[in-house]
């Protein structure tokens, strides 16, 4: 089984590509670092708080149910 924060890490990754973004963009639009969408990323940043995860799904143009699910 996939941990959680690795399967949140990739479905962020796929979208951004899916849309076109790079990670500065992502972040830009989230008011994050790039440094935290590649920690995101990669897993190793396990617990975004749910204002970040808001961000992170308004920026790549999904619900939280979406990003998350």
């Amino acid at each position: 089984m996939i941990p959680a924060a690795t399967r949140l890490g990739m479905k962020i990754k796929r979208l951004r590509i899916a849309h076109g973004f790079t990670q500065v963009d992502v972040a830009a639009r989230a008011k994050v670092t790039q440094g935290y969408i590649a920690q995101l990323e990669s897993g190793l940043q396990k617990d975004p708080s749910l204002a970040v995860v808001r961000r992170l799904a308004k920026a790549l143009k999904v619900t939280v149910g979406e990003l998350v699910a």
